[in-house]
């Protein structure tokens, strides 16, 4: 099978272009709208669409992704997509994600945690698909499901897990939270409450990216950028705002649509007037690319291609993989607003379990080898709960810290007390 079967790789759109080919009908027929959509469980290829004489000027931009993936092919068995040691590398990372957000919930109904929790079962393929391939020095910009990518990019469980309890010893210093995942060190540049919000953050990296290498000559500055949003985001007019900013500076930048087909209780075949995300990358000139988010090989082929054409100055690439969430919007959702069927047919193509089938049929390791990297991701999440819950709150000093530009905080006195507790400061007399 060539990997380009994995993928759709779109062109600019004629305005009276016939609808693209169907997907095939792999989902339960009750699963799909009236008059089937060609979204929901792809696995057939789209043909791509002629270039209009209007947009010609656009074709090296938009082409070259998809030329790259469409020649990729896996000629032989013995021409594995992965090494030993890479495949085992996506097993321990994907299934360190899994058990820590499962942990997460377990802590979550002790107790431990407050606000709302956003879990990412299910959707493991894409943060390791993607991060993995990344340098220390790119940056990645989530939203509020961000555990998992931080911990793909290489944020220390015990670090995450400690900012999921509040306690100082968090990545945020416990000011941070659940949805506010950051971490300098590894240049996570933040979990995003709303919608969108993180999109202008990660295109600025990337213009940071570009500035440094193209105007202050730093030859060695090719570091790309990975924004992370999900479907309900791909009608935000920031996406669409970026996505053209990104176009025409030709940024280092790659869009990741985590479609996981529902914005918290909205199915995406109701939100949106035309569901395939990914043609709206042609729109702005860049290539747009539907993968199989479940398939963490899949997603790991197109990822090489957009991640070293922005490494080679080509531009941005909108990458949508159509995954889905195993539990919840949040641990407050009792998830009873998808049907039945529909969670049992993207159960039975759980992530997991499929590089671990592929791992095994190709002799890349052992079920041993296997069960050690479970044992061991058991003993690093529990290190991690343990950690957490034994480290201290953050002090009462630390409240106003970060707020204003003071290193010391506008409100904190140099005594380190409280600026508002001086009655002359309310007053506007206080030495300030």
């Amino acid at each position: 099978m060539s990997v380009s079967s994995a993928t759709n790789l779109a062109q600019p759109l004629q305005l009276n272009n016939a609808a693209a080919t169907p997907r095939s009908n792999d989902m339960p027929s009750l699963l799909l709208p009236p008059k089937a959509s060609s979204f929901l469980g792809s696995t057939r290829k789209f043909r791509p669409t002629s270039l209009s004489h209007s947009s010609a000027h656009r074709r090296s931009a938009v082409v070259a992704v998809s030329e790259a993936v469409k020649k990729k092919k896996v000629q032989a068995s013995s021409n594995l997509l992965i090494t030993k040691e890479e495949g085992l590398e996506l097993y321990e990372d994907m299934v360190l994600g899994r058990s820590f957000e499962d942990m997460c919930a377990q802590m979550y109904y002790r107790g431990k945690m407050f606000g709302f929790v956003h879990l990412y079962n299910g959707q493991e393929a894409v943060s390791t698909g993607f991060i993995k391939l990344t340098k220390k020095e790119d940056s990645v910009v989530s939203t509020y499901r961000d555990h998992v990518h931080s911990l793909s990019k290489g944020v220390p469980a015990r670090e995450v897990m400690s900012e999921l309890f509040g306690k100082a010893t968090g990545c945020c210093r416990g000011q941070g939270g659940s949805m506010h995942m950051f971490s300098k060190e590894y240049n996570v540049l933040g979990g995003f409450a709303f919608i969108g919000e993180g999109i202008p953050v990660a295109t600025g990296a990337a213009f940071s990216s570009k500035y440094r290498r193209e105007v202050m000559k730093q030859a060695d500055c090719d570091h790309v950028t990975l924004a992370f949003f999900g479907d309900g985001t791909a009608n935000n007019g920031q996406f669409f705002e970026c996505l053209n900013m990104a176009a025409l500076w030709k940024l280092p930048i790659i869009f990741v649509v985590e479609n996981n087909l529902w914005a918290i209780g909205m199915s995406h075949l109701r939100a949106t007037s035309d569901p395939e995300i990914w043609k709206k990358g042609p729109a702005f000139g860049m290539p747009g690319v539907h993968v199989d988010g479940m398939d963490v090989l899949k997603v790991r082929e197109v990822a090489k291609e957009a991640i070293g054409r922005a490494r080679r100055g080509e531009g941005p690439t909108l990458v949508e993989c159509e995954t889905y969430r195993f539990r919840g919007h949040s641990l407050a959702d009792p998830d009873e607003l998808r049907d039945p069927a529909e969670k049992a047919h993207y159960a039975a193509r759980d992530p997991i379990t499929a590089l671990k089938k592929y791992i095994l049929e190709n002799n890349l390791a052992t079920e041993q080898d296997l069960k050690a990297i479970h044992k061991k991701i058991d003993e690093l999440v529990e290190d991690a709960v343990e950690f957490a819950d034994e480290s201290p709150l953050p002090p009462r000093s630390q409240l106003l810290e970060n707020v204003f530009a003071d290193p010391k905080g506008f409100g904190i006195g140099p005594d380190g007390s409280y600026r508002c507790e001086d009655p002359k400061f309310t007053q506007g007399t206080a030495h300030v």
